[in-house]
């Protein structure tokens, strides 16, 4: 008998787990409790049933356990109960975690969780419980194997994500196969990428029922086509139907009676995605044979094609967001050094750059009272939960001790009861969140915040403020303000990808932009006669604009998706994929046929070209055109084309913007399709001169290449190498009103030798870095006045070669930079790479804030972003790092070793007393010897390239030095300097070191202690590699030798002139990490 589907969900939804297996799953009851300890704390599993020896159990806590804390709970349990399911559960009843561990001979262990949510539908999980159905007459002869194989069917499974994504790959690569008559290969893959965009997009519209009414449209129309013409027209869907679809019923408004014959009933779209692309203009025989249809459309059919914007995708379905992610990663695997951006992160940028500009525009100033107001009366409501967890509660006396007593905080450094802490928390971490807690909590009841700067400064929740401030808002002339503001703001990703900062620009301005209406509409419902007001005949007219659409989130989101947002890639695909997830999130907003809309066509909104190749301002090609000699007016002729051009965009924008529902949609239509094309026109004419000029700056023109057609196949060649992209001319009025607003994005961290093109005139060009280039490509499209924020590699806050592109980001602005670690979690799953997000807006204070090196868990994410502290650095550096600091403590710890005047550089020479390290390796410690570690390549004696040496001058210097070098100071010195995962000689030479160390007897003792543990806890690391084949290496457990370089820092305060509050923070320093991991070992990751 087939399970119950509703009783099985409902059994989901109500956590009623045991009724789920013993009623609906055939399993048997199981009556034995298991208590797991871990550090303190004690987790009650409760069985749940049991089949075959197979058991199942229940752990429900507060909060649920991290993953590393799942995982030690597993490996308890199979002690006692070998094969076993432990469903996680939290009180609330908001969330199942369902474990179950892969154990073959021979293979290590395999973890395999399943998540359900409240908000989802469960159908995801019902599926995998069909496997674990045990029928009547299976009952009586079910071993453990038949058990475990159920179990196994059931969890040791792919997520949907990923398989699309694999197959869809698959899929493409067999698609590109079919497509014939397009010359050149590139262009085949991107028409192969845009007819499956095409595809898909259309897959999620029929399943809404949007065209002719048929969920399975494209699939029916392919058999009645083939019915009617026969299976031997090998191309009869592409040219016949499919072609047709696009360009003259999604694409146009009036259609024949045969048309409609053919089509059926479908919307007009317009949007720019079904138009005659430029490849179908550029190769008109393109042909697609029917066998690539029915192969794509089997493969799309495995899926449910849902536009579903819930934050928790729902179950096994393929929404846009999913998109998003499949396809950055497909784009990827072609243009390495660019990754896919998580939403935390996309939120985070996009809020702290676009909110802040639109205060800044709209003139919320310190004596705007309302706003700041709010803070004041409700602080909390702006501090993020995270921070407050467990704010309310004493702590225990124990931990309250060590507050006053620092000789009392021996269990500090123990997790912290789950109350009290946020997951992996230590009772150190939660002491000074508390303490962080009670800073901020205090500067904002005494109304001390007063500068929308403060909010990025404090990590307060900004877009919580900006929706209070309209909502609460008094005074029209601001609310007015404020929504112009909103209205015209323009930002831009230079590098956008498939959009993803686009999407988090567009999620963030929508409920500001839908605040700012519901106010208007107060004020006049409010008002005696509103028509009396001027201003409130402004909103009046407003809203009756937006009352004329059908769906008023279609109209928001259209408007601030056509007025908005702009972007910029290098891969015309991306481009493709950017314009498509943003057409459906609009559609996603309409539930009849009736209310759909014209899409906004946005391709001179998102276009392809190379950001860092081109004419930024008029000034550069004006420059360039002078350097040739102006001999036929060329500035004047081309500053009046970029006028006409810019003249002609308006009007094209506002064709769709401005229309009135009712109006002729078929006129409209013609019109825009008519402007579109002369924009299109007067572009072509400017980029072709101007390609020219620029190309002149490489070595290409006719003085160089005097044959015509020498010259023109060398300037096509430049053309496609380069792409170049002429800013000023693509965004001329943006550009000649002051630049961009806002700037968000990912650049690709790519190095100049990995790319086809060369940018030229950038100061940032010496660092051979494109994500450098890209910054300072950014502040020269940036207005004056705005704000930019993007996500690169840490080398911006540690490399030499990153100090020119700080000082452009530093010059007359104020900066924030927040820091990354990669290990053990990290912000990009599949790049192993710490990372650095900066925030830089004007302003007349110009300071600048860093955060410390953060770490955490995969399981412990969503609280990175809500958990920042931000300390001011040093505005005025000396060196060419940004101190990687996160409390006033290490601002003072920094002050104390900057005033050292003598550094390692002062004691080192040739000599014959060496010090032996490791230039690579050792995330969580660093080695220091005076031997040469062993190292043996297939059982000979050797030397590993990842080991070097320094000499000092006399040999009594040899311990001191590796005494300080192995102690927690230089690690805390190490972490806030460099760029954390190399040990160059430069980070040794420059450690402060004053030389009196050199003469205290302690330290050289110490020294001599910490060499022999090392030596006493040292193993061989054997690896077989295919290059090199078995090396071993002398591996330390540094770990194993703390208590001793807890004496060593204890020695190093005296000298240094630490207090007792900074040396305990020294001690200390990253204790959760270098302690808590199951090696101590400090070569390995």
């Amino acid at each position: 008998m087939p399970l119950n589907r509703n009783k099985v969900i409902q059994n989901i939804k109500d956590f009623n787990l045991t009724n789920l297996f013993i009623e609906e799953l055939g399993w048997n009851r199981y009556n034995k409790d298991l208590f797991v300890a871990l550090d303190e704390q004690t987790y009650r599993l409760t069985p749940i049933a049991e089949k075959g020896g197979l058991v199942v159990y229940c752990c429900t806590t507060t909060h649920l356990p991290d993953y590393a804390i799942r995982r030690r709970i597993e490996r308890e349990v199979v002690k006692s109960v070998h094969e076993h399911i432990i469903i996680f559960a939290d009180t609330a009843k908001t969330t199942q975690i369902w474990q179950w561990v892969r154990r073959e001979t021979g293979k290590p262990d395999g973890c395999r969780e399943s998540t359900y949510h409240k908000h989802q539908s469960g159908e995801s999980l019902f599926q995998k419980l069909q496997e674990l159905l045990v029928s009547f007459e299976e009952e009586a002869t079910i071993i453990i194997g038949e058990v475990k194989g159920k179990v196994k069917k059931a969890f040791d499974v792919e997520t949907i994500t990923k398989k699309f994504y694999e197959r869809f790959q698959k899929e493409h690569a067999a698609f590109l196969k079919f497509i014939q008559n397009i010359p050149v290969e590139s262009d085949s893959e991107w028409y192969a990428s845009l007819m499956l965009n095409r595809l898909m997009f259309i897959y999620f519209i029929q399943k809404k029922g949007f065209l002719d009414g048929d969920t399975s449209y494209l699939r029916h129309r392919l058999q009645r086509l083939q019915h009617s013409y026969g299976t031997g027209k090998f191309h009869g869907f592409y040219r016949q139907f499919l072609l047709r679809l696009f360009h003259e019923g999604l694409g146009q408004q009036t259609r024949s009676p045969e048309l409609t014959e053919l089509l059926g009933k479908v919307p007009y779209l317009n949007g720019g995605l079904f138009e005659v692309h430029e490849l179908e203009r550029h190769n008109p025989d393109i042909q697609i044979p029917d066998e690539a249809f029915e192969r794509i459309f089997t493969f799309f059919d495995a899926y449910s094609w849902h536009l579903d914007e819930r934050p928790l995708r729902a179950d096994n379905e393929i929404n846009p967001d999913v998109l998003g992610y499949i396809f950055e990663k497909y784009i990827n695997q072609k243009q390495m050094g660019a990754y896919y951006t998580k939403e935390d992160i996309t939120e985070y940028i996009s809020k702290n750059t676009i909110i802040p500009f639109l205060f800044d525009k709209a003139g919320v100033e310190a004596d705007n009272v309302t706003a700041w107001q709010l803070l004041r009366d409700n602080p909390n409501r702006y501090i993020y939960p995270a921070v407050q967890h467990g704010i309310e509660k004493e702590l225990p006396s124990e931990i309250a001790d060590g507050l006053t007593e620092i000789s009392k905080r021996t269990n500090w450094n123990k997790a912290a009861l789950d109350d009290y802490a946020l997951p992996t928390e230590i009772w150190r971490e939660v002491v000074a969140r508390r303490k962080r807690y009670e800073e901020i909590y205090v500067k904002l009841v005494a109304g001390e915040i007063q500068s929308i700067n403060d909010l990025i400064t404090y990590n307060l929740n900004i877009r919580q403020f900006a929706q209070d401030v309209i909502e609460n808002c008094s005074d029209p002339v601001f609310l007015w303000s404020f929504y112009q503001a909103i209205a015209n703001v323009k930002v831009l990703d230079p590098t956008c990808g498939s959009g993803a900062f686009l999407f988090a620009a567009l999620n963030l301005l929508e409920p500001l932009y839908e605040a700012c209406l519901e106010r208007m509409g107060r004020f006049i419902s409010e008002a005696d006669q509103p028509e009396a007001v001027a201003l409130y005949r402004k909103f009046e007219e407003l809203l009756r604009l937006v009352d004329l659409h059908p769906n008023r989130r279609y109209f928001v989101l259209k408007s601030i998706i056509i007025q908005n947002l702009y972007g910029v890639d290098i891969m015309a695909e991306a481009v493709e994929i950017a314009k498509l997830r943003l057409f459906l999130k609009l559609v996603a907003q309409i539930e009849k046929v009736e209310q759909v809309e014209p899409l906004p066509d946005i391709d001179f909104n998102i276009r392809p070209g190379n950001t860092l190749v081109g004419f930024a301002t008029f000034e550069e090609a004006k420059a360039a055109i002078d350097r040739k000699f102006d001999f036929d007016g060329a500035k004047v002729r081309i500053e009046q084309k970029a006028k006409e051009v810019d003249s002609s965009f308006k009007l094209f924008r506002n064709f769709q913007t401005q229309y009135a529902v009712g109006e002729d949609k078929a006129s409209v239509a013609v019109a825009i399709a008519q402007e579109k094309q002369k924009l299109r026109t007067q572009i072509a004419e400017l980029q072709a001169e101007l390609d020219r000029y620029l190309a002149g700056e490489y070595g290409i023109d006719l003085l160089h290449l005097t044959k015509k057609k020498e010259y023109e196949a060398a300037l096509e060649k430049w053309r496609i190498s380069h792409q170049p992209f002429h800013w000023f001319v693509e965004f001329y009025g943006i550009m000649a009103e002051g630049g961009f607003d806002v700037i968000i994005g990912n650049p690709p961290y790519l190095e100049l030798r990995e790319v086809d093109y060369a940018p030229r005139n950038f100061k940032s060009a010496e660092s051979s870095a494109i994500h450098a280039m890209c910054i300072e490509r950014s502040l020269q499209l940036l207005r004056s006045t705005g704000a930019v924020s993007m996500i690169v590699p840490l080398a911006l806050v540690s490399t030499q070669r990153m100090q020119v592109v700080q000082q452009l980001l530093e010059q007359s602005r104020v900066v924030w930079y927040s820091n990354y670690s990669w290990r053990p979690g990290k912000l990009f799953d599949t790049v192993n790479r710490a990372l650095t997000i900066f925030v830089a807006k004007q302003a007349e204070a110009r300071k600048t804030y860093s955060t410390n090196y953060q770490k955490w868990t995969s399981d412990n994410r969503s609280l990175l972003m809500p958990y920042l502290s931000f300390v001011e650095a040093p505005r005025q550096r000396n060196s060419f790092w940004v101190p990687k600091a996160g409390n006033e403590i290490e601002r003072y710890l920094l002050e104390k070793l900057l005033k050292v005047n003598t550094t390692f550089s002062h004691f080192t020479v040739k000599s014959e007393h060496r010090v032996f390290y490791r230039t690579t390796g050792g995330l969580y410690w660093k080695v220091f010897t005076n031997f040469a570690p062993d190292f043996k390549v297939n059982e000979k004696a050797g030397h590993s390239t990842r080991e070097t040496w320094f000499s000092l001058r006399e040999n009594k210097m040899v311990n001191p030095s590796i005494a300080t070098l192995s102690s927690d100071l230089f690690w805390w010195w190490y972490t806030i300097t460099t760029n954390c995962r190399d040990l160059n000689p430069s980070d040794i030479q420059k450690f402060p070191f004053p030389p009196s160390l050199f003469d205290d007897s302690k330290i050289t003792s110490l020294g001599h202690t910490y060499l022999q543990s090392l030596q006493d806890n040292s193993t061989m690391l054997v690896r077989i590699q295919k290059q090199t084949g078995r090396t071993e290496t002398q591996s330390f457990k540094i770990q194993k030798s703390k208590p001793i370089i807890d004496q060593i820092d204890r020695v190093l305060a005296e000298h240094y002139g630490f207090t007792e509050e900074e040396l305990d923070f020294i001690i200390n320093y990253d204790i959760k990490y270098r302690m808590g991991r199951e090696s101590g070992d400090e070569g390995e990751a």
